[in-house]
């Protein structure tokens, strides 16, 4: 499997991520290593990773080899100038204005002319590790978080960024151990929590709240934008990839083959909820009149009209990866392995 479809594929819990080679800040040495992304006239049709609408005129898209497109319509993408060769594997703008990306090496993109323009903030080729997901609260207060437990936090806009470590994400039954550690040997103890520590794949905000789900069951959550955490029970063994709240103020979970899983009651018990298809699903997202969709790998797009109590098909015919999307009146944009995917909602397709 290319590297390029790490993203795609998380559903093995990162047994492909270990096969393969994909404080702070950085260092100034491992920032003049970064080679600036090749301006490529089909970047629009190269893999790409996540999208955000971040207005009702202005969307972003990342992806493969630090591709970071730009639209003004959904329909038409220009390619930014990037410094930095990655691959993007999550973007987030907090305004029109101020944005950030993340990928493989650690590298933390930023830009604050709405993307015309980016900088490296942090790039660790060394560690050999990726993040997964950015979310900023303000322009100034975010959040990376990624592969082996990897947790960034600044206050600065990214002018620089505090790795962070905490014993209530690890299982109950490391915690001694890790507490141990803490006390006798600090710097095996943040050696060890790194590789105890399960990949975190995605951060969800919710008012007051913030979510992270990530491998084997793996979901916490925060009342103050991650300076303290709480590990809720898991309901499930497998590596959970998105979570969302329903227009009805349910919680939707979503992850490997095709699991699904709907709380009534902000995470305190889980129902499964059945559906037609078994590929890994990738995101969950919803519209303005209460659909919520499902993509993932193999074309897989499920929409429902009950608030995520089941589901019916849209999967598209070409099988290809679906990454995320968001619904624009009657068209959706998706992101996937072959680049945007524009549907027209006002028919079955």
């Amino acid at each position: 499997m290319l590297p390029m479809f790490n993203k795609l594929f998380l559903a093995s819990t990162y047994v492909l991520l270990s096969s393969i080679a994909f404080e702070v800040p950085a260092d100034v040495n491992s920032i003049e290593e970064v080679k600036a992304a090749y301006i490529m006239p089909l970047a629009e049709k190269s893999l790409l990773t996540d999208l955000q609408k971040v207005s009702n005129n202005f969307f972003v898209a990342v992806g493969e080899r630090g591709h970071i497109l730009l639209s003004h319509n959904g329909n038409d993408w220009q390619q930014a100038a990037v410094p930095a060769q990655s691959m993007l594997t999550a973007v987030h703008f907090v305004d029109e204005i101020h944005g950030w990306a993340v990928g493989h090496d650690s590298l933390i993109l930023a830009t604050s002319d709405g993307g015309q323009s980016w900088q490296v903030q942090q790039f660790l080729p060394e560690d050999d590790k990726p993040l997964l997901d950015v979310h900023f609260r303000d322009p100034l207060q975010g959040i990376a978080v990624g592969a082996y437990g990897l947790f960034y936090k600044t206050t600065d806009g990214g002018d620089s960024w505090e790795q962070a470590f905490f014993i209530e994400l690890a299982a109950e039954e490391d915690k001694e151990y890790l507490l141990d550690l803490q006390q006798t040997d600090p710097e095996i103890y943040r050696s060890e929590l790194g590789s105890i520590l399960p990949h975190f794949n995605r951060l969800f905000v919710d008012g007051n709240t913030l979510y992270m789900v990530g491998e084997a069951g793996f979901i916490a959550k925060s009342s103050d934008f991650g300076d303290s955490w709480v590990r809720m029970e898991e309901f499930y063994n497998g590596s959970l990839f998105d979570l969302h709240r329903t227009p009805e103020m349910g919680l939707l979970a979503v992850g490997l083959r095709g699991h699904v899983f709907r709380s009534e009651d902000n995470g305190q018990s889980w129902q499964q909820v059945e559906i037609s298809e078994s590929a890994t699903l990738n995101s969950v997202f919803s519209d303005a009149t209460g659909n919520v969709y499902l993509s993932g790998n193999a074309g897989t797009l499920l929409q429902s009209n009950d608030d995520g109590l089941s589901f019916t098909e849209r999967s598209q015919a070409d099988g290809k990866a679906i990454l995320n999307g968001v619904v624009l009146d009657n068209r959706m944009l998706l992101v996937t392995e072959v680049g945007i995917k524009v549907l027209n909602l006002d028919k079955s397709e």
